[in-house]
């Protein structure tokens, strides 16, 4: 499978949404044609290089496919897009087109089927609704409800300030008691460098 890719800061869960601002030919380009043939494009992180500019040289070999769910013109004259986070996939070779646009092959990751939340997953429930509180993660509009725990997964390890290396590791990880247990993990972890 091709897929265009956008490679950011940042690294996209299924099911978040990401607001981005398009002003690069090469993304307008790439979001017109998305929007035409009503596919996505895949968002990966970048470990070395800039967003903008010449391809970056280093980025996450597994990243998250981005569909577009609204766009409209911004107050400085740039094109705004809401995407929703899809598909986990892996990049198998990448293609630098001459507008450097990376073109990766790619290798759809299986996701585990939803599981129900567990007794043992309430602090992380309400976690979860705690964040939705903050207005930056309220204007993502994304919910307060975890349907399950991959679900609960996917959403705090995209909402949650860890750092970018650690959240391409949960993404890698198929299984959501895994994710979740690894999210645990890194949060106390956190909480020992603020008591520390």
């Amino acid at each position: 499978m091709s897929l265009p890719l956008f490679p950011l800061n940042t690294v996209l869960f299924p099911g978040c949404n990401l607001d981005l601002q398009i002003f690069e030919a090469r993304y307008l380009d790439m979001i017109g044609r998305c929007m035409k043939l009503g596919g996505g494009f895949g968002v990966v992180c970048i470990l070395e290089g800039e967003e903008v500019g010449i391809a970056p040289e280093g980025y996450a070999r597994v990243g998250c496919e981005a569909l577009i769910t609204d766009f409209h013109q911004q107050d400085n004259g740039l094109l705004g897009i809401r995407v929703k986070g899809g598909r986990r996939f892996h990049v198998v070779r990448t293609e630098v087109q001459r507008d450097q646009l990376i073109v990766a092959e790619v290798e759809w990751l299986k996701d585990e089927p939803e599981q129900p939340l567990q007794d043992e997953d309430a602090d992380l429930v309400a976690l979860l609704k705690a964040l939705a509180e903050h207005p930056m993660v309220e204007a993502l509009s994304m919910g307060t409800e975890a349907a399950g725990q991959q679900s609960l997964a996917n959403q705090l390890a995209y909402l949650l300030p860890f750092a970018e290396v650690d959240k391409i590791d949960l993404l890698q990880l198929d299984d959501p008691q895994q994710r979740l247990d690894a999210i645990q993990a890194l949060l106390d972890e956190l909480q020992g460098e603020l008591f520390a």
